[in-house]
């Protein structure tokens, strides 16, 4: 899941890309449905995650409690007055943290945040986690010691997502060619739309999910330069994979204006989290929705179809 750290926060303070984080043509498979429905507040609802759990949620019946900065729910994770109105009535909640579910201050905000679910009647809280993370540990610490009746995590693989939507699909597109620390280190790039189901899959299980971690990535391990090589076949157009050193990019991360504390964060994960870790593929989508993951070449040849890598 680093690209959620490195595109969203970047996003945060670059761009706004969230008008189309979703495609049309994606193909959502519904979760498992669950007899009750509930009302569930999804954080980050603009997300390339949050974004598909409404979704997904939306169509297993649920009632959507979409909440942003910007949305209609009010919510921001450095408000802590925005988040009561948010909650109250919530049956469920998803918790995407911003910038990072491992950045300083995480921990104590969505410790925060889950007491006062808890105190607000809110039954099931699942947060979005990364793997391999050790820096997320902390929060997924404060999660579970919030007196959450049911909590669980869902550690994340890094998205596929990531190179369709978001600035580095941009650099992509303008400027035909990805510059990234990834080296030539093994990923399982997993489809946003998976991590979706899971999540709805867990609120459907109740207590089956209560209090554990689960691990989902993507079926095949990939090199960032593999996945670049995919799209350029796939599009028609040649894309090319420049690996560059962390610091490197974090200097290219402070002309784009984002602030220094979260360029040394990202600094540090990039050194650490991608260092091969993350080669291996987890089994979470199987062990949760009874199906192997969604592959890599279908999310490739989808994007394509919708243009997204058009010049």
């Amino acid at each position: 899941m680093l690209g959620r750290q490195l595109t969203e926060g970047m996003t945060k303070n670059t761009q706004n890309t969230t008008q189309s984080t979703r495609r049309t043509t994606e193909n959502t498979q519904a979760a498992p449905a669950t007899s009750e429905a509930l009302t569930v507040l999804v954080t980050g609802a603009t997300g390339r995650v949050g974004s598909r759990v409404a979704q997904a949620a939306r169509a297993a019946g649920h009632e959507v409690r979409a909440a942003s900065r910007s949305g209609a729910v009010r919510f921001d994770w450095y408000d802590p007055s925005t988040w009561a109105d948010a909650l109250r009535g919530a049956d469920a909640a998803f918790l995407a943290y911003q910038p990072d579910v491992g950045a300083p201050g995480a921990a104590d905000a969505v410790g925060a945040f889950a007491r006062q679910a808890v105190e607000l009647g809110v039954r099931h809280l699942v947060l979005l986690s990364a793997r391999g993370e050790d820096q997320a540990h902390p929060t997924e610490a404060a999660l579970a010691e919030s007196g959450a009746a049911r909590w669980t995590v869902v550690r994340a693989s890094w998205f596929a997502q990531n190179f369709s939507e978001g600035p580095l699909a941009d650099a992509m597109r303008e400027g035909g060619e990805l510059v990234f620390p990834g080296g030539e280190v093994l990923e399982p790039f997993i489809d946003a739309r998976d991590i979706a189901d899971v999540v709805l899959a867990v609120l459907a299980g109740g207590e089956r999910y209560a209090g554990r971690i689960l691990e989902v990535s993507g079926g095949r391990l990939l090199s960032f330069r593999d996945a670049v090589a995919e799209i350029s076949a796939a599009a028609g157009r040649e894309f090319g994979y420049v690996p560059v050193a962390a610091r490197e990019y974090g200097a290219a991360l402070t002309e784009f204006g984002v602030p220094d504390a979260e360029v040394e964060f990202l600094i540090e994960l990039f050194e650490t989290n991608l260092d091969g870790r993350n080669a291996r593929v987890s089994d979470g989508v199987r062990d949760v929705l009874g199906r192997g993951p969604r592959e890599f070449t279908d999310f490739v040849r989808e994007a394509v179809a919708s243009g997204t890598w058009k010049g």
